[in-house]
């Protein structure tokens, strides 16, 4: 798990051979001196493809970017250049693009990304990118592609920082919906070509506070698995309670994520 050491402005790395007993962390990717949006690193997507991508956030003077870094091993990483892969260029995306989610797809050559952009505390929605070689990348003009559905009172304010991949004919959203700035949720969507025609799940948020718990103000940052050797989803959490941000586990039993025919 590469994860963000948010008091050592860094991602760091732990491993667990079963997803709840984890090593302690190493720091694999630090603040960058020498560029001028790196002083804060953060919210990583690793893809293991010829060795290991990693895109993540930089944050500096209050905006945010999108970086790319390479490994053979996952541990030592070498950035691919001083310049972000990805800005704020759009009207929509503000002062911030963050939280890259990014899938390598086999059938058409060229690595996926689903990314946030909006306002610098919490974005506001999520966009779509595309690029063969991880570091020049083509948005879609449609962007964004998933907003926040103002009928659904728990995800009315944003929807950000999503984790998408592809199982059987589906692409799955695991997403972020805000209420206000202070309390989010998690949910899922569900797409056949993971740009458009995005399908809420009927029981959304699948992820709530608990009340009093670790978690009690906000659920953050999904990412899930299916564990199909055990027959069950397994998803790895953000929890906030003030100012104190953990990680959870939560787990789903039954490959079927519930969503119907």
């Amino acid at each position: 798990m590469w994860f963000s050491w948010r008091p050592k402005k860094s991602i760091a790395l732990v491993e667990s051979t079963d997803g709840v007993h984890w090593s302690e962390p190493v720091i694999v990717l630090g603040p960058n001196k020498e560029t001028d949006w790196e002083e804060d690193i953060n919210r990583p997507s690793v893809v293991k493809r010829y060795g290991y991508h990693m895109w993540y956030t930089g944050q500096a003077q209050g905006r945010s970017y999108i970086g790319h870094a390479t490994s053979e091993d996952g541990k030592t990483w070498t950035r691919s250049g001083a310049a972000p892969v990805l800005s704020a260029e759009r009207a929509w995306e503000k002062v911030a693009v963050m939280c890259p989610a990014v899938m390598w797809d086999a059938s058409g050559k060229v690595f996926r990304m689903w990314y946030s952009g909006g306002e610098q505390y919490e974005p506001d929605a999520i966009g779509y990118a595309t690029s063969t070689d991880g570091n020049m990348w083509t948005k879609l003009e449609a962007n964004p592609v998933f907003k926040a559905d103002p009928k659904n009172a728990w995800e009315q304010h944003k929807v950000t920082a999503c984790q998408v991949l592809r199982y059987g004919e589906w692409h799955y959203m695991f997403y972020i919906g805000f209420r206000d700035v202070d309390h989010a949720q998690i949910g899922i969507a569900r797409s056949k070509t993971g740009i458009k025609d995005w399908e809420r799940h009927p029981r959304n948020p699948i992820i709530s506070p608990t009340p009093n718990g670790w978690d009690h103000d906000a659920c953050y940052k999904p990412y899930a698995l299916c564990d199909e050797a055990k027959g069950r989803w397994m998803l790895w959490y953000n929890g906030r309670k003030g100012d104190v941000e953990q990680i959870g586990l939560a787990t789903h039993e039954g490959e079927d994520l519930g969503f119907g025919k």
